[in-house]
């Protein structure tokens, strides 16, 4: 049988937190800034989290074995 590989691309775009939740940080914060309002891109710079209904097909992704 063979190993459980991790997906390397959602590795580097989600982590996990101690208590199990899944950190995310939000897209749209590269290019095409000087359309955005200053409040708008000030909350694209805190990071979040996922739904929980989304967070058990992430973590199965990002599994670590």
């Amino acid at each position: 049988m063979g190993k459980v590989k991790t997906h390397r691309a959602s590795a580097k775009r989600f982590s996990l937190t101690k208590s199990g939740l899944v950190k995310i940080n939000h897209s749209h914060h590269r290019h095409k800034l000087g359309i955005k309002s200053a409040k708008r891109k000030r909350h694209l710079r805190s990071g979040g989290y996922l739904s929980p209904s989304m967070a058990p097909a992430v973590k199965q992704l990002i599994q670590k074995f």
